[in-house]
């Protein structure tokens, strides 16, 4: 029992349950205490013994015996606090805290630094997707310079539902939450939150420099349509929330996350349901796609365990462990505005179905430097015409003006939908 590694859990909700579970299965490590809200709730897990659980999260981060502390409670308060003081008395730190990362990762990286310990967050990003070890490691030598990702299983889920069934966005999200895939509260992930945290994480290990969230644009699934989801499939798209970043010849990184209309040849375009998937592009590897199961219960699990399992294997063996996983880069990203990007887009306008209202929409483009792919007018109802415009690549600052202009127009009763086209 003495050479047990002992472990310390501060959470055991889905995801520590999982953990919990997992690890019985370890000779070498024994679970010390696990800290959690309310000691008296039932828990799914079988012959479990209650005297490890605390509602006290520093009776773990200051237990002089456990050397690694796996935070699963997600949220930064009490989470940024308790991670602090472990990393003060020297523990090291295992975590699928995707905001704490985003919005604490450079304190709490430059703490551990300081205090010699590690922290690991495979799980942080995408679920049961082994993603980061492989980033630091199998592909440290190439130059990742492209992300697009599908990292949130809640939206997918809807996205891919609204697709299937020719659903309204509020009738799926009905059906997400009564199943469980939704929060009662679905803020974090419809409106993008959730992979804008990933994709901060994600993005400054894969660039090597740091990604500042609020630097990161965002916006989420609300307002797609069954009408979007009816004619992108026409055009040979699916829509997607896509988490996104690039660096352009200048290393300046534009870091998104937002729906995308993605061509049916891509592969991330038949990625469904609650599945994630990650696909980036460098050099020499070039594009290589990793997907699977983004969240759960055992998923989640296997990205913890494996952490703690790296963790386990380097303790007592060397003062300096896991120097591959540590973080190595100060440099700030120098980020690149939204309205500076270059984008193709699908626009949805409904018009009165006036003489030239065609010619006008094509005439206001080319006085906004906008280029046409396509133009449809597909159906006329109630003298209203529904147009579809595909635009060839064109700066955002443009078509935002040129959107304006539209809702300034007299011919133009709505414009329905702006969704960016993945290139």
């Amino acid at each position: 029992m003495d050479n047990k590694i002992k472990i310390g859990l501060i959470g055991l909700g889905t995801v520590g349950s999982g953990v919990y579970k997992t690890l019985q299965k370890f000779d070498n490590i024994e679970i010390a205490k696990i800290a959690v809200h309310n000691k008296k709730k039932k828990r799914s897990i079988e012959n479990f013994d209650e005297s490890l659980l605390t509602e006290d999260g520093y009776e773990v981060v200051n237990d002089p015996q456990i050397q690694i502390v796996a935070e699963l409670m997600g949220g930064c308060e009490p989470a940024f606090s308790l991670i602090k003081q472990a990393i003060l008395n020297k523990k090291h730190i295992v975590t699928a805290n995707k905001e704490l990362l985003a919005k604490h990762g450079e304190e709490l990286f430059k703490l551990a630094q300081d205090n010699n310990v590690v922290i690991l967050y495979e799980a942080a990003i995408a679920g049961g997707i082994p993603l980061i070890m492989p980033i630091k490691t199998i592909l440290a030598g190439n130059k990742i310079n492209k992300i697009k990702a599908i990292v949130n299983g809640t939206t997918n889920y809807i996205l891919t539902k609204m697709d299937v069934q020719g659903a309204s966005y509020e009738d799926i999200l009905r059906e997400a939450q009564d199943l469980g895939y939704a929060e009662t509260n679905p803020t974090g992930d419809v409106e993008g939150f959730d992979a804008a945290y990933k994709i901060t994480t994600l993005a400054t290990i894969a660039f090597g420099k740091r990604i500042k969230f609020e630097n990161v644009y965002r916006e989420g699934i609300t307002k797609i349509r069954p009408q979007d989801m009816k004619l992108a499939n026409e055009m040979g798209y699916k829509i997607k929330l896509i988490a996104s970043a690039e660096l352009d010849e200048d290393g300046r990184a534009d870091v998104r996350v937002h729906p995308m209309l993605v061509p049916k040849t891509k592969t991330l375009a038949h990625i469904d349901y609650v599945t994630n998937a990650v696909t980036l592009t460098g050099h020499p590897v070039g594009e290589i796609t990793l997907s699977g199961p983004g969240a759960g219960e055992f998923p989640t699990a296997s990205s913890v365990v494996g952490d703690i399992l790296a963790i386990v294997s380097e303790i007592g063996v060397t003062d300096y462990i896991l120097p591959m996983m540590r973080c190595s880069h100060s440099e700030n990203a120098q980020m690149i505005e939204i309205s500076e990007t270059m984008n193709k887009y699908y626009i949805s306008i409904t018009s009165k179905n006036n003489i030239g209202v065609i010619g006008r929409i094509g005439n206001l483009c080319a006085e906004n430097n906008i280029s046409v792919s396509s133009i449809v007018q597909k159906e006329i109802k109630n003298n209203c015409a529904d147009i579809t415009v595909i635009t060839e690549l064109c700066k955002e600052i443009d078509m935002q003006n040129f959107i304006k202009t539209l809702n300034q127009d007299n011919s133009v009763i709505e414009v329905n939908s702006l969704i960016r086209v993945q290139i």
